[in-house]
């Protein structure tokens, strides 16, 4: 079993953002869900978001999840990014500085590119 800088084991690493990745891929098919289910709401009533009493809160769930939505999918590709940088052995490796992520860093955000000095940087 090999190792990553930092002292994070390779299978713990991949065991991670597997779990992590199927929890995410979960979370975005829970808000897609969510979101088609406002949608075909709306559908089926006239909604006028500016005359509607309804209509500003219905824009504002919509707009809600939406922005969930998004958040959840921009973390399954930085998880899939991770997971690249894990085949290509460079998973545990700064993206700023090419320095060590420390393995408490990557134990709390698996998914993590940089190291906490350039993540404070940003």
């Amino acid at each position: 079993m090999g190792g990553f800088p930092g002292g994070v084991a390779e299978e713990s690493a991949r065991e991670r953002l597997h779990e992590e990745q199927a929890a995410v891929r979960g979370l975005v098919g829970a808000l897609m869900r969510e979101f088609e289910g406002i949608m075909e709401a709306n559908a089926l009533v006239a909604v006028d978001d500016e005359h509607d009493p309804e209509g500003s809160s219905t824009a504002f769930e919509r707009a809600h999840v939406a922005a969930l939505l998004a958040r959840e999918r921009e973390h399954l590709a930085e998880v899939e990014r991770a997971l690249g940088r894990l085949e290509r052995g460079e998973y545990g490796r700064c993206l700023g500085c090419g320095g060590a992520i420390p393995a408490e860093r990557l134990a709390v955000r698996p998914a993590a590119e940089t190291c906490v000095g350039c993540a404070g940087a940003r």
